[in-house]
């Protein structure tokens, strides 16, 4: 896998176009305060999966938080949106930059990210033994490629979702991009293999 696919540079704190906080300007943070009805309980599984898409972070109960940046503001106030008028509740975006306790929630934040990464580099390592595994049993087949390859594209869809919620620079972000080269040149020593065979076949 070309490495300018996953590469990306990861300054600390990497900001998005978007984002309110550029040179010495506070990190601005918005704030989703929310309440929806006990019933259905699909109502708040939705809001919760929503929040986790964003990569926002609980601070409380019915209460999250993320860095502003143009995609989560847009993202937030379109909850913030349904949550009233579709699921009946109340909801409050608050937008600020003034939070003691802040390198605490940044901590929170980064955290999340660092599990999320911690998942990936889990499946990396899965993706490097069953590649093993065929190597062992000799199932050098154009259809097991095909197969490894979408395993690879699912890992670096993966890592790119939560490369962009890792607005603040998550100290694994990193290892997680050479675990993603180490995977391509796996798959290329596989790919190299099933070429063999099939050119020793004919």
């Amino acid at each position: 896998m070309p490495s300018k696919e996953i590469a990306k540079a990861n300054a600390s704190p990497k900001r998005d176009s978007g984002s309110e906080s550029r040179g010495d300007k506070p990190l601005t943070w918005l704030v989703l305060i929310y309440r929806v009805p006990s019933e259905p309980t699909r109502l708040r599984a939705a809001v919760w999966r929503r929040l986790k898409n964003l990569g926002a972070v609980y601070v409380q109960n019915s209460a999250a938080a993320a860095p502003r940046t143009s995609h989560s503001e847009r993202m937030l106030r379109a909850l913030r949106n349904e949550i009233v008028e579709s699921m009946a509740g109340k909801a409050y975006l608050i937008s600020t930059s003034s939070i003691i306790g802040e390198s605490d929630l940044t901590d929170l934040y980064n955290a999340a990210r660092d599990d999320e990464y911690e998942e990936i580099l889990d499946k990396c390592e899965d993706f490097h033994k069953g590649i093993a595994k065929e190597f062992d049993e000799k199932h050098f087949t154009y259809g097991e490629l095909e197969e490894n390859e979408e395993d690879l594209s699912k890992l670096k869809r993966w890592y790119e979702k939560v490369d962009t919620r890792d607005v603040l620079g998550a100290s694994r972000a990193s290892e997680v991009r050479e675990a993603l080269e180490g995977c391509a040149q796996t798959l290329e020593n596989f790919a190299a293999r099933v070429y063999e065979a099939d050119s020793a076949a004919l």
